[in-house]
């Protein structure tokens, strides 16, 4: 049961003109069979070595073994392939129909299902990219390509074969291409990852909700608090409570959801519905 001052809240805040913004994390790609790879799911083993994600998702590691990074993002890809959106996925996929210009969705998710839910590329900012694209990795130019058709999804322990190495090269100079995804020893930029945007965005939103995340990474925390320290409303949606749970609760009238995403971003697109664009 959703709360009704919530709900309240938000029948009212549809009539405003004011801006939304959602910000996701793995907890709503949780609940479409999506494993956090941070955990266990994640661990690669080459040779006799297993490696944990941190390691994995490096562009150290990506020098040292860039066949054995390319066959763990294409286990990654395999394993989004056979996922579908929820309904938490397609309800902000409507809100932004809805909302039109007063919405913008940052997503820490690569699995693509927003995407694929119907949120537009326009509006939704991948601020750790994008697992089914890849880009120039000598960076001979900033453009981002799709990862071929002929590229097939890899289960563990299968290999690259020379038909992949071949069509996983940059389609301008021929080099070796990468996975167009946020590593841990990278930094945010504008460039790939629209991080000066999500901040711009951040100060102008009078609502955030944050949805299935802990804020394990920085710029999630910098656009929660640059709302919260500009008046703006902050409704955490988890599960569980988690570091966003209590600066959701000191914003200006905030709110801790303690409720599957699939189940109340579907309610919350019911109360924000009644608005003309």
């Amino acid at each position: 049961m959703i709360d009704q001052k919530i709900m309240n809240f938000l029948r009212k805040f549809a009539q405003s003109s004011r801006p939304v913004t959602v910000l996701t994390g793995a907890g709503i790609s949780a609940e479409s069979n999506i494993p956090t790879f941070r955990g266990p799911e994640g661990y690669w083993t080459i040779g006799s070595k297993e490696y944990h994600p941190q390691e994995m998702a490096t562009n150290r590691m990506f020098m040292q073994k860039p066949d054995e990074v390319w066959k763990w993002y294409l286990y990654r890809m395999g394993v989004c392939q056979k996922a579908e959106p929820n309904s938490g996925h397609y309800a902000l996929a409507e809100m932004e129909k809805i909302l039109g210009n007063r919405f913008v969705l940052i997503t820490q998710n690569v699995d693509n299902l927003h995407i694929r839910a119907g949120n537009s590329l326009e509006k939704t900012y991948q601020i750790h990219g994008n697992v089914f694209f890849m880009r120039c990795a000598d960076e001979c130019s900033s453009n981002v390509y799709p990862v071929p058709e002929g590229v097939t999804a890899k289960e563990k322990g299968e290999d690259l074969t020379e038909k992949d190495r071949e069509l996983l090269r940059c389609p301008i100079c021929g080099n070796r291409s990468r996975p167009h995804v946020l590593w841990f020893d990278e930094a945010y930029n504008e460039k790939y990852y629209r991080y000066h945007s999500a901040l711009k965005v951040a100060v102008l939103t009078d609502l955030l909700i944050i949805v299935g995340t802990s804020g394990s990474t920085n710029l999630p925390n910098q656009v929660a608090m640059e709302v919260k320290q500009h008046g703006g409303t902050v409704i955490d949606i988890n599960i569980e409570e988690n570091p966003f749970t209590s600066l959701a609760l000191s914003s200006n009238r905030g709110y801790f959801m303690k409720e599957a995403s699939s189940v109340a971003l579907p309610a919350m697109l019911q109360a924000l519905g009644n608005v003309e664009t």
